[in-house]
């Protein structure tokens, strides 16, 4: 999947938004985005296998924070 693609759905750039600065549970996320963590986790995968995403673990925990080839990669579309 081409990165404008991933970029296409409004959740998923809201997920990127979010995480800008930061770094958050599946959890987190869902209750800050307001999103069933199914859904959640439906996207963090999306945006995880474009490479938006890396997930560290922390106990029981996915943590995820943003990368940044991709935004390189879009810049330099743009």
């Amino acid at each position: 999947m081409d990165i404008f693609t991933v970029l296409a759905e409004p959740t998923r750039r809201e997920i990127l938004t979010h995480l800008q600065g930061c770094s958050c549970s599946v959890n987190e996320l869902a209750d800050a985005l307001e999103i069933s963590q199914p859904t959640m986790s439906k996207h963090l995968k999306v945006l995880r296998e474009a490479g938006f995403l890396s997930c560290s673990v922390a106990a029981q925990q996915r943590i995820y924070q943003l990368e940044a080839d991709p935004f390189r990669e879009l810049a330099v579309w743009l």
